[in-house]
């Protein structure tokens, strides 16, 4: 028999996951009768009572349920990952634990599936956050789409389904800064998409503060796309060319009898804005180098705190 993973990431979610196992088991028990059913949770070192109430689902369901513990907190893209290592399933889906993914769309997901495609990600209609959320995540998601070197759909999170061969392949990939939306669009294969409406947050408070999603769209965009040391190359030029330029008229100016040009508010302007840009620039190269320097150490990307592993 098949089977079908789950990968559930957890951090701080105890008054989610009671809510979340029931609607979980009522969407999985009508795949039951053609698949074995997988449900591998990743504790991201939370601090509330996530842990225990896993541990009591792993004990209660032993033959289904596995559990991993992280030593530290890691981040949600790494939990994700440490999920997708351990997963044994011929699909594997990957959904938020906050019940903003409803459960009920992996059905659309495993049709998908079971038609041929490889990966079939989850596409969202409509936002159901805070305006400023939703209006960087918009003009993230399309920016990504213009300077991205792969196709990354826009609308999309880590929402989806993978084939076992996906799986496998993206496995192969241990960079840390993880983007991993875009590493499912590197690896290729057929991938369509399933839309869908996602729901208010069930309790608790996000995971993913305004820094942390800042944080992962640095990760995208320096993983994914060269554009920012390419506009810093193309601002260099344009500011040098500015700067002949100016030169040159005010040598022409002088030649021609024109009196000389003052004015010590306008130079410390220019050299304030000069000087801006420039740990601008250095900043987008500190960026590259720091994640050379992080890979180059080659550490695992996580521990677990499992008594059994």
């Amino acid at each position: 028999m098949s089977r079908i993973s789950f990968v559930l990431p957890i951090y701080n979610e105890a008054q989610n996951i009671p809510k979340l196992w029931e609607e979980l088991t009522a969407v999985t028990s009508q795949l039951a009768q053609k698949y074995a059913i997988e449900y591998v949770f990743v504790n991201d070192a939370s601090t509330d009572e996530s842990r225990t109430l896993l541990d009591q689902l792993q004990l209660a369901n032993p033959e289904s349920v596995n559990v991993l513990h992280f030593s530290r907190n890691y981040g949600h893209q790494i939990a994700v990952t440490a999920g997708q290592d351990y997963a044994t399933g011929d699909a594997i889906i990957i959904m938020d634990t906050d019940l903003q993914d409803p459960p009920a769309v992996c059905l659309e997901l495993v049709q998908k599936w079971e038609e041929g495609w490889d990966v079939v990600y989850a596409q969202r209609r409509r936002y159901k956050t805070n305006f400023i959320k939703q209006t960087t995540a918009f003009v993230f998601y399309r920016l990504m789409a213009k300077i991205a070197n792969v196709n990354i759909p826009v609308d999309t999170g880590d929402f989806r389904l993978l084939s076992k061969r996906v799986n496998d392949e993206m496995k192969k990939f241990r960079e840390h800064s993880r983007f991993l939306r875009g590493i499912s669009s590197l690896v290729g294969f057929k991938q369509t998409a399933v839309q869908f409406d996602r729901s208010p947050r069930f309790a608790g408070k996000p995971g993913y503060t305004f820094l942390k999603s800042l944080q992962l769209a640095f990760d995208g965009i320096t993983s994914f796309s060269l554009f920012p040391l390419r506009f810093v190359t193309i601002t260099g030029v344009l500011l040098s060319a500015a700067s002949f330029i100016l030169g040159l008229g005010y040598v022409i100016f002088s030649l021609l009898g024109g009196h000389a040009i003052s004015g010590w508010a306008s130079m410390m302007t220019v050299t304030f804005f000069l000087g801006g840009v420039q740990m601008l620039m250095l900043g987008i190269l500190g960026e590259y180098i720091g994640r050379i320097y992080v890979e180059s150490l080659n550490r695992p990307l996580y521990t677990l705190d499992n008594k059994d592993r």
